[in-house]
């Protein structure tokens, strides 16, 4: 029995050009009346999740940040945050500095970044579609980094883009001589940082323990390496056929790629 699916966004359930292919638009109807609960689970700020998917009676909850941030989708209100100690951001962001990184926080309140590393974002390689969406979804301020980690109330995740492999290598050192830090990616040019207590597979467990839901219960679909926590602690674990076979690894089956409706080809006789 499928009581909740949790969804990664990008090249899962939103194809590659971000659009959300209408096949999966329609088995959002299908989960409603079986009365089948979907939550976005993404790396994305809850501003970035596509207005199809907040406003469908399916979605009550959202997973952001990576895990950092669970919302009550109905009311908008954050049910759980779990935030990165600011010594620990501090300190990332002096290891990295002297790259080319751009270092952008995430907050309950939104996205912010420097303005003055706003050149960055030009310099790294990524479809134009995810550059526009990542530009779009950033507010930024009149201030350097340094200022600006003191300045936002709350660091609920980090996202590091890297100009280049330099970059890559220290923002990975970086995170991984630190225990209280969680880093993966989502798309090859960034690392996802967050508390070790968030991730996607944490949130998971605790979003079913809340809405009392066996995990058993559960499927979670991805193709990312932020995904991996979740595809490890579901109940059915699908990787997308565009997954790396690192990812695909930890999944127990794989659905068609993300712009051929996967997830819903997928949950269509779980369903039926």
């Amino acid at each position: 029995m499928v009581r909740l699916v949790f969804i990664d966004l990008d090249d899962t359930f939103v194809a590659p050009d971000k659009t959300i292919p209408r096949d999966n638009l329609r088995i959002l109807d299908v989960s409603a009346e079986r009365g089948v609960q979907f939550v976005p689970c993404t790396g994305r700020s809850l501003r970035g999740v596509p207005r199809e998917l907040l406003a469908h009676p399916t979605v009550c909850h959202a997973v952001c940040g990576g895990g950092a941030l669970v919302y009550d989708v109905r009311s908008g209100r954050v049910v759980r945050e779990v935030s990165i100690d600011r010594p620990l951001v501090r300190a990332l962001y002096a290891d990295v500095r002297g790259q080319r990184v751009a270092f952008d926080l995430f907050t309950p309140e939104g996205v912010f970044a420097s303005r003055e590393n706003l050149p960055l974002y030009d310099l790294v390689e990524m479809t134009e579609a995810t550059r526009r969406m990542v530009l779009s979804r950033r507010t930024f301020v009149d201030c350097g980094t340094e200022e600006l980690i003191e300045r936002v109330p709350s660091i609920c995740r980090v996202n590091v883009l890297f100009a280049d492999e330099r970059g890559r290598r220290a923002t990975r050192d970086a995170v991984a001589a630190r225990p209280g830090l969680f880093g993966a990616s989502s798309i090859p040019m960034n690392l996802e940082v967050t508390s070790a207590e968030a991730t996607k597979g944490t949130a998971l467990l605790w979003l079913c323990e809340r809405l009392g839901v066996d995990v058993a219960d559960t499927v979670a679909f991805g193709d990312s390496e932020n995904d991996v926590s979740m595809l490890d602690v579901a109940g059915d674990a699908v990787a997308m056929e565009n997954a790396s076979p690192e990812v695909r690894a930890h999944a127990r089956h794989v659905a068609p790629r993300c712009e051929l409706a996967g997830v819903a080809r997928y949950l269509e006789p779980l369903l039926a």
